[in-house]
């Protein structure tokens, strides 16, 4: 996968490794996204309405006057991130989460990996919260949680001394995501608004974040060893 090659060196690597190399927390988290999704499809029209507004982030539900399911609260900035508008918005999610996460788990072990992982998602969430404390229309995907991962491997690219500044990166990805939020286009939107605020607190929380989940970062053989102190 993409990015994916900061501790395989050497002639054997990649012998006799899985045609589909990710590591487990990623193929776990991939399998309940898209298990969530297939049930959804089981449920009537009336249902999955219901279940998106429970479980999914509503942000006048935290910002409005008190009251609705308690438990919905406390699940849905956890849940929120794993419920998709459809098959497009989830693969796109998920081609991307493979892509970028898997050295990001490596680095970090499974543990940490999905502790980092979903508290990128409540980042993300929140900042969502904030931006749009009025709206009644829920928010859904693993979008925000998987900027905080993209996020994440800007910094360990730039730690290695693979990618020379991560200002100009961080630049162009902020700026699209206000523009696709703006004027829509995002892939697998279907016309929807898209929680660009969500997308971009999900990135800047990858980016300051990693240094409190990862000790040290991997090295290429030709740099000196870096931490993150």
């Amino acid at each position: 996968m993409p990015f994916d090659d900061m501790r395989r060196h050497g002639p054997e690597r990649g012998a006799h490794e899985r045609a589909i190399n990710l590591p487990p927390a990623i193929l776990w988290i991939i399998g309940l996204n898209v298990a969530v999704h297939l049930l959804r499809k089981l449920l009537s029209p009336t249902l999955d309405d219901q279940l998106v507004l429970e479980f999914g982030l509503v942000p006048v539900a935290y910002t409005g006057e008190p009251g609705g399911d308690w438990l919905s609260l406390v699940l849905a900035p956890f849940t929120y991130q794993f419920i998709h508008g459809g098959w497009v918005h989830l693969g796109v999610n998920m081609l991307t989460l493979a892509a970028f996460g898997a050295p990001v788990e490596r680095l970090l072990g499974v543990r940490r990996f999905v502790a980092f992982y979903l508290s990128a998602g409540l980042a993300a969430g929140l900042v969502h919260v904030l931006s749009f404390s009025d709206s009644a229309d829920p928010v859904v995907g693993a979008s925000g949680a998987i900027s905080g991962v993209f996020g994440a491997v800007l910094v360990m690219l730039w730690r290695t001394g693979r990618m020379p500044s991560l200002l100009p990166i961080a630049v162009v990805w902020i700026a699209l995501n206000v523009f696709f939020g703006i004027f829509g286009g995002t892939p697998g939107a279907n016309g929807q608004p898209v929680a660009w605020t969500a997308h971009i607190g999900g990135f800047v929380y990858g980016l300051v974040a990693l240094r409190f989940f990862a000790p040290r970062f991997p090295r290429d053989d030709s740099q000196p060893p870096q931490s993150l102190d």
